[in-house]
């Protein structure tokens, strides 16, 4: 054994070194995007040597002439989209645009996902992101827009990050188009212009709109209630309300990078709200933590009323706006529903509750906001919807069957017992679910989970979290959804057992081999526990290492075969092959050994196993005292010598349970079929 491990860690060093070989240069994420001439003069297709204008207005960009006459615009995705990778860390591409509205060329300068790294080369991402050049800008229809046959295909294998740079660039390309007024404007509100403004200034300009209620206009309100608030003058409710939507508003107010952030993802019917306030009174109260729904503010418009969600919300800490006052609390909420129109006039209503004998006491602050004319644009031209949403209507074949393939993996395990009472059915269910895994949902859909994603995930969690990042790749965003729920209510086996495509690979590569009545090799248990140090050690050394240096973090991570063996069906370098080919021979003779002893993924899951709701595995008193068959036969020997089955080790394939039903192979069954049968005997 221990020379096994020996070999096994001497091919994980030669896959890192072939890893290192593969890696595209992440430049550090603190470095600026560093336009030059001679690159601007490459994106624009022109002969040198041209000029570049830095402008910060109407947009931050830069305006690139030649022999006098401007011939393009250069653009920063991070600057003007804040284009954020599925590390949650910056992804920045320069990109040019003719003055025909037109994508001249596209350059990636500086990311730090590793996921674009493995299987893909340098070539393969400049391809891509040069694929760009000669996009038009200029259409109004957006599904025309996405569909149009200029624009490359996401890379398969990376296909979230490439998606994000592809997204980012069709977006950046709008913005350049639309500020240098290549292309008409959005919708009635002037999201491109921009001037410098104050806090007095915005007031001036009705962008930002004020009521206060006062302690003693409080109390007079809220008298009958209890707990009044005590009369004063001081402030019960100091209220600020404004739309940031045009930047001259919204990066004056929050900052490039945050009011980026709060715009980025809105619908095309969508606007963004600022509430600030201050005195006694809270506009968010602490109701909607619980319940996700803040039951304090409201916006009318008409018949209208809008309620708004912690999913229409964004807490700001600070304001980046000189002169503002001192606020006690700031936020952003996403207005959008059916008939709701931002041009025109609408209320916020903030209301404050007392209790009372009766029928509660409310108070009702109201504060008209009409957007000043000066913030309107008259031309009205669709904005490009979010990849997410075509990504999914793309892929809404596949997806419907991976829910039908999710629908009968519930049916399986809420009525497992039924199943497992039939032997012949439980193998063939068995078995032709793992084929449909490997086969449908791995070597086609790619649809095989990595500890990869696990250690994105939480770096955008302390990042700047992005639902739409994840989105963007939909069978991979519902298997996600459904092992989480797995996990809570059955454990980890939900993935591992059913919907890992690798782990199904080895299963049925071991039934082939048991047919072959190749040995099985019974590991003792007490190495068999010991060995399942390395997986978990595996998995906590590429999360705390990815901290450190992603890069490294990642060759780590290549001790998961997924990519080679299914995501790229064996087309890779020798020594990935190897890896892979030595797991499964390994597999043949201890059945699931990568599962048992080296998979991360599967410690990571294993991990909350314990919190699950349900354990409906049944077990007998006899179980590991008078009887040690399921022990034996544990497809990754999660039984230990006392019977009781580890829930951080089973991968719920329902095998005990068929012993468990199975009068032919059930020790403790046959004992009472022979007593009955003798006690039959003795009676006739």
């Amino acid at each position: 054994m221990q020379a096994l491990t020996l070999a096994f860690a001497l091919v994980i060093l030669t896959i890192a070194s072939a890893a290192n070989a593969d890696w595209i240069a992440a430049p550090d994420s603190d470095v600026q995007s560093g336009l030059t001439p001679t690159l601007a003069a490459e994106l624009l297709a022109v002969p040198g040597p041209v000029l570049l204008q830095r402008e910060d207005t109407p947009i931050p960009s830069w305006t690139v002439i030649s022999d006098g006459k401007t011939v393009g615009y250069v653009g920063s995705t991070w600057e003007l989209s804040g284009s954020t990778g599925y590390s949650g860390r910056p992804v920045d591409v320069l990109v040019a645009v003719t003055p025909e509205a037109g994508i001249a060329g596209a350059k990636l300068v500086r990311h730090n996902e590793p996921i674009l790294t493995l299987g893909i080369t340098d070539e393969d991402i400049a391809a891509f992101v040069g694929a760009f050049a000669g996009v038009d800008l200029g259409t109004r229809d957006p599904a025309a827009f996405r569909a149009s046959p200029d624009l490359p295909d996401v890379i398969s294998r990376a296909t979230v990050s490439t998606g994000v740079i592809r997204d980012a660039i069709l977006r950046t390309g709008r913005t350049l188009a639309l500020g240098h007024g290549l292309i008409p404007g959005n919708g009635g509100i002037d999201r491109v212009s921009y001037a410098p403004r104050d806090w007095a200034g915005l007031v001036a300009d009705g962008a930002l709109v004020n009521t206060r209620v006062s302690m003693a206009e409080a109390h007079d309100a809220l008298a009958a209630g209890r707990n009044p608030p005590e009369p004063g003058e001081g402030a019960f409710l100091d209220l600020w309300v404004g739309l940031i939507d045009p930047p001259t508003v919204g990066r004056n107010l929050l900052g490039q990078q945050v009011f980026s952030r709060a715009v980025g993802n809105l619908g095309l019917s969508d606007a963004a709200l600022f509430v600030g306030s201050a005195g006694l009174h809270s506009h968010r109260g602490t109701a909607w933590r619980r319940s996700g729904v803040f039951d304090r503010i409201a916006i009318r418009q008409g018949d209208l009323l809008l309620t708004l969600t912690d999913g229409d919300y964004l807490r700001l800490d600070d304001l980046e706006i000189a002169g503002a006052p001192d606020l006690k609390e700031r936020s952003i909420f996403r207005l959008a529903g059916e008939g709701f129109d931002p041009t025109a006039p609408f209320t916020v209503d903030v209301t404050a509750t007392r209790p009372s004998d009766g029928e509660p006491v409310t108070m009702v602050t109201s504060q008209d906001f009409a957007l000043p004319q000066q913030f309107r644009q008259a031309i009205v031209a669709p904005d490009l919807p979010p990849l997410w949403q075509s990504s999914w209507e793309t892929k809404r074949v596949e997806v419907a069957s991976v829910g039908v393939m999710l629908g009968a993996l519930t049916l399986i395990l809420l009525f497992q017992e039924s199943l497992t009472r039939r032997r012949r059915l439980y193998r063939a269910v068995r078995l032709g679910f793992l084929t449909v895994t490997l086969v449908w949902l791995g070597w086609i859909l790619n649809g095989q989970l990595s500890v990869v994603q696990v250690v994105a995930f939480l770096h955008a969690l302390l990042l700047g979290f992005r639902w739409e990042t994840f989105l963007i790749e939909p069978i991979i965003f519902t298997l996600w959804g459904f092992v989480a729920l797995g996990l809570l209510f059955w454990g980890r086996g939900v993935f591992c057992g059913w919907l890992c495509p690798f782990g199904a690979l080895q299963e049925l590569t071991n039934v082939g081999a048991k047919l072959l009545r190749i040995p099985q090799v019974a590991v003792p248990q007490a190495l068999h526990e010991r060995l399942w140090i390395i997986k978990y050690t595996l998995f906590i050394a590429i999360v705390a290492l990815s901290f450190y240096s992603m890069e490294w973090a990642l060759k780590l991570a290549e001790v998961e075969p997924f990519k080679t063996a299914v995501s790229m069906r064996m087309m890779r370098a020798w020594p990935f092959v190897v890896f892979v080919v030595a797991l499964l021979v390994a597999g043949l003779f201890i059945e699931r050994f990568y599962c048992r002893y080296l998979c991360p993924l599967g410690a990571g899951l294993a991990i909350p196993a314990k919190l699950k709701i349900f354990d409906w595995l049944h077990r007998r008193p006899q179980c590991g005292r008078e009887c040690h068959l399921c022990e034996q036969k544990c497809t990754v020997g999660a039984i230990d010598p006392l019977g009781r089955i580890n829930p951080n080790e089973c991968i719920l394939c329902l095998k005990c349970q068929w012993i468990f039903h199975d009068e032919s192979e059930c020790t403790v069954l046959k004992k009472r079929a022979r007593a009955r049968a003798q006690a039959t005997g003795a009676t006739s």
